[in-house]
């Protein structure tokens, strides 16, 4: 291994587990810190990006992790605790985590709207007792770099999902194999 490699592998394991620390520490922890941090991401999502802002008018339900960690080095983890929004009152309470595994490395915080368009997406959220991102209802992710734009007559999909705020080393905001579970903060 060369020295350059060296270097970079162990940046990389380094910021990972600093990462992988600071996620619980800087998690909210009661139901009021995660609905004053939900309701400032939303409003920071709406104020940034026009669709969003138009989606989130139509949507049955609202669903802001305000802050998800992720962190890996060949094999990796990630973990948010969300508010999930129905007609502008939080109503109830989620955690989203996963493993992956392959090719990576780094640390990052990004932020998570999932915006449930119909009440068939809302209530498979609600039975679910955890939800597998990909299962269930269809999701499409919509990026700031993307030029779908929807509209009332394009509302084809069950739910919507913004990715935003992504600060670290890691490139990768996607949300494949994580769960989304009900908790109940104090």
């Amino acid at each position: 291994m060369t020295p350059f490699s060296r270097t970079c592998v162990t940046s990389a394991v380094a910021l990972a587990t600093i990462g992988t620390l600071a996620a619980p520490a800087a998690q909210a922890r009661t139901a009021a810190q995660i609905t004053a941090q939900g309701r400032q991401t939303l409003a920071q999502l709406e104020h940034s990006e026009p669709r969003a802002r138009r989606l989130a008018a139509q949507a049955q339900g609202i669903l802001v992790f305000p802050a998800i960690y992720k962190a890996g080095l060949l094999i990796g983890g990630e973990s948010g605790n969300g508010v999930l929004f129905v007609k502008g009152r939080p109503t109830r309470f989620y955690n989203l985590s996963g493993g992956t595994w392959g090719l990576q490395a780094g640390a990052q915080k990004f932020s998570y709207v999932l915006l449930f368009m119909n009440e068939t997406a809302l209530h498979y959220l609600y039975k679910s007792h955890g939800w597998a991102v990909g299962t269930g209802p269809s999701v499409v992710v919509v990026d700031k770099g993307g030029s779908a734009e929807a509209s009332s007559t394009t509302l084809a999909h069950d739910v919507y999902a913004f990715p935003f705020n992504g600060k670290g080393l890691m490139a990768d905001l996607t949300l494949q194999g994580t769960k989304i579970s009900p908790i109940h903060p104090r």
